[in-house]
């Protein structure tokens, strides 16, 4: 007879949670490294019940904002390379709805976070609740529904029982190197607090370990055979060689082959920056290293990238004659991209496999030494837009150069939006895996904080360095607080530029006038005079403005040392960005308009098309 265990589904929930296991270098962890929660009418009274059952098992923090909180657990799972992971609760209405932009990085990135919003009656007998939304023709609709289009997997839990199935398939998708995204549980609020004889086997303890799909025998000799061909190879490392761990891998393959790599923003920190053959960011934020190979290459392997428009120049940057696209990926959707020659595998099986496949080939020493040339060139330009200088209004360059310099390469540096995705991806010079997190699948405002805070969750022992600008410090910064509640110490690097200066210069860069991206450009009575220092020390930092590079790099040394979050302010100019480097990007300019300038970009606009693949 099947033993059983009488719990409500809330308590079924978190139990189930605390005997999910992963292990990494031998050691056995909890994979889920913790609930976010803010709680309210939706989940206080069951789920919030049962996580303090399991506060010791299955520690529960307390954030300001229900977006922020989940960008916290999305940040601890790529830190965590997703092999560990959180969850995070609302309560329903506007708590729930809070979190969809989060779901959305999640999805878009191919991360892995549990999110548990709660949900109206099952049994809908108060209908309509408290902030719940009716839907005039649809009684099974909620606003949950939002999180469909942006989960990876989603349920509603209608009846206890249906915890158990519901959980089996989250963690096969929270886990699956091809199919991981976030996963949304919507708990319907009285079925929390509903019992159900549980089967004890339900909550034995469980190790996931990763999948290791190897290569294909067929897709392998045809990869294999392309790159002996080639006289022109390159690799493209995106985020899954970081995730799978191949690091080491793709660094004994460049060093076996001769092949020059370049990095994608989610596959920066592959190979350290001082690896000879790594020509750093590749496309439209990339530097002339990478790029001026990228043009020439006749065979480029793609290992772990979803090749978006950023990497690709929106498909008018790769374009050597007759080339060819290898794509090394777990996902097939992904492996076949553009009509590339598919090679299915984990990412580090693959490269190993390829590698022997390959013993005793080497790429032509021309090229490669080609590489080494360019990337010396390189260097020189990213080192005269990245020196110290004593102008008033520093280039986010410049203050990139006065982080490095202070705080050296063995941080991990965080940022996701404006401008700063094009200045660090092309001059950070990251140093270990993983010590470059940057969020630019959804490139969203407000993730910078938040995602430094589970940053410092997943790596306590790291220095955790945030950039961000005045734009997306003013939309969310609320977990400041957070850091200093939990004693999790972020330095965190604010830009004010007075404005949305990255938008402002893609504005007038397609022909437009600036307007209503600076401050100074958008309907006003009062130009606002923030000081973000004060702000930040009335939420529990040490804040400081600074008024140059040198002083930045002084104040920087005094952060390292301090135990608590530092932000530290610097305004900057909102009109210089690096012009070595990068490459064209496909932003649609008007057709038609009373501006000149906008017909000129027009022209410009549709000359700069013609280098696009169309069918690739």
């Amino acid at each position: 007879m099947t033993k059983t265990v009488r719990l409500t589904m809330a308590q079924a929930l978190t139990r189930f949670l605390t005997r999910q296991m992963t292990e990494i270098d031998g050691r056995k962890l909890p994979i889920f490294g913790g609930v976010w929660a803010i709680f309210g009418h939706g989940n206080v009274a069951g789920l919030g019940e049962a996580l303090y059952g399991e506060r010791e098992a299955l520690p529960t923090f307390r954030a300001h904002n229900e977006q922020a909180m989940a960008h916290a657990a999305i940040a601890y799972g790529k830190a965590n390379f997703r092999r560990r992971f959180m969850a995070a609760t609302t309560s329903i209405g506007p708590g729930a709805v809070n979190m969809v932009t989060a779901a959305a990085v999640a999805y878009v990135n191919r991360l892995p976070v549990l999110l548990l919003p709660g949900d109206v009656f099952a049994n809908r007998i108060p209908d309509p609740v408290l902030q719940q939304a009716e839907d005039f023709s649809d009684g099974t609709a909620t606003v949950n529904d939002c999180f469909r289009p942006v989960s990876r997997y989603f349920d509603r839990i209608a009846r206890p029982e249906q915890i158990v199935p519901a959980l089996n398939r989250a963690m096969q998708v929270l886990t699956d190197p091809a199919d991981c995204g976030p996963v949304t549980l919507a708990l319907c609020q009285d079925v929390q607090a509903e019992a159900y004889d549980y089967p004890e086997s339900f909550f034995a303890e469980r190790i996931w370990t990763p999948r290791r799909q190897r290569p294909d025998r067929g897709e392998l000799a045809s990869a294999a055979t392309t790159l002996k061909a080639a006289k022109k190879p390159l690799i493209v490392a995106g985020g899954g060689v970081l995730y799978s761990g191949a690091s080491d891998a793709l660094a004994a393959f460049v060093g076996a082959t001769g092949i020059p790599v370049c990095e994608t923003q989610g596959g920066k920190s592959s190979l350290p920056d001082d690896n000879r053959l790594n020509m750093a960011a590749v496309g439209v934020t990339g530097t002339s290293a990478a790029n001026r190979l990228a043009e020439e290459a006749d065979v480029v392997l793609a290992v772990g990238t979803r090749l978006q428009d950023f990497t690709t120049g929106s498909w008018a940057l790769f374009k050597g004659e007759g080339k060819t696209l290898v794509g090394l990926n777990v996902q097939p959707f992904d492996a076949g991209k553009h009509r590339a020659l598919p090679l299915v595998a984990d990412a580090k099986e693959g490269l190993e496999e390829l590698a022997a496949a390959l013993k005793g080939w080497k790429a032509p020493a021309a090229w490669t030494d080609n590489a080494i040339k360019g990337k010396a060139e390189w260097q020189v330009e990213a080192g005269k837009v990245t020196a110290s200088t004593n102008v008033a209004l520093p280039s986010d360059a410049q203050v990139i150069g006065a982080v490095q310099r202070a705080m050296g390469s063995d941080v991990i540096a965080l940022h996701a939006a404006g401008g700063l995705p094009g200045e660090m991806h092309k001059l950070w010079q990251a140093g270990a895996p993983g010590s470059y997190h940057a969020e630019y699948g959804f490139s969203t405002m407000g993730y910078e904080i938040a995602g430094a805070l589970g940053v410092k969750m997943a790596r306590p022992d790291k220095e955790v360095v945030v950039m961000v600008g005045d734009g997306s410090y003013l939309m969310l910064n609320s977990e400041i607080a957070t850091s200093v509640m939990l004693g999790l110490k972020l330095t965190i690097v604010l830009l004010d530029n007075r404005g949305f200066g990255c938008i402002n210069r893609l504005q007038m860069a397609t022909g437009g006038a600036s307007f209503n991206n600076l401050l100074k450009d958008a309907r006003h009575q009062t130009l606002p005079d923030i000081d973000f220092a004060a702000h930040a020390a009335s939420l529990g930092a040490i804040a400081r403005k600074v008024s140059s590079i040198s002083e930045l790099e002084t104040a920087l040394a005094a952060a390292r040392q301090s135990e608590r979050t530092t932000v530290l302010v610097i305004e900057t100019d909102p009109l210089i960005s690096t012009e070595a480097g990068g490459h064209w990007w496909d932003v649609a300019v008007p057709e038609v308009s009373a501006r000149p300038e906008v017909n000129a970009a027009r022209r410009a606009y549709e000359q700069k098309r013609k280098a696009q693949h169309v069918g690739d």
